[in-house]
């Protein structure tokens, strides 16, 4: 059976055997993953939704957009008492509106990195936040709210924090899927 390698022994090797620099050796894993032909593999993988939301790893996208999310939502509400964050107002705004929603909703329909580019991801984030948004904006115009600032913000919240939980899932479930779960086997 053969040896499963480390990252690190790896690279060690790669800089190495073929006179390369940590650079180049790095810039080779990283293209030899993205492309397939490497296996990279954790070696003490997630067994739970909780456990892989807590592992920053795995869930790092998730917390960056809750944060945004919370910090925006801050941000709006004291900017009456503060007025010099009405620059950072306008900026996470725009973030708000015009991506936020649209990227949660790419996050849950291709849970898997390697289904879209980065430059596919941002595109149709915020294509799908110009069609997401103003749908959102026609339900709350039916409602006894109506369109005003604080149903505006905390439907979007609510829709992006709610989606952003279901793309979470998503992943797990795909990684769940694609990782090989090993067994404890007792070392003697």
């Amino acid at each position: 059976m053969k040896r499963e390698v480390t990252l690190e022994e790896y690279v060690k090797n790669l800089v190495e055997s073929k006179k390369k620099t940590l650079w180049s050796a790095l810039r080779e894993v990283y293209e030899k993953s993205r492309s397939g032909e490497l296996k990279l593999r954790d070696p003490e993988p997630p067994k739970t939704l909780v456990e892989y939301a807590f592992r920053l790893e795995y869930s790092l996208w998730f917390w960056t957009v809750v944060a945004l999310a919370v910090l925006t939502l801050v941000v709006i509400y004291t900017t009456s008492i503060l007025p010099q964050l009405l620059v950072l107002r306008y900026f996470l705004g725009t973030l708000y509106v015009l991506y936020l929603p649209g990227y949660v909703l790419v996050e849950a329909l291709y849970p898997e990195e390697r289904e879209l580019k980065p430059l596919e991801r941002v595109a149709l984030s915020v294509g799908l936040s110009l069609a997401v948004v103003p749908l959102i904006g026609l339900v709350l115009n039916y409602t006894p709210w109506g369109i005003r600032l604080e149903p505006v913000t905390f439907s979007l919240a609510l829709y992006t924090l709610g989606v952003s939980l279901i793309a979470l899932k998503r992943k797990y479930s795909v990684f769940k899927s694609t990782s090989i779960v090993y067994s404890n086997l007792k070392r003697t």
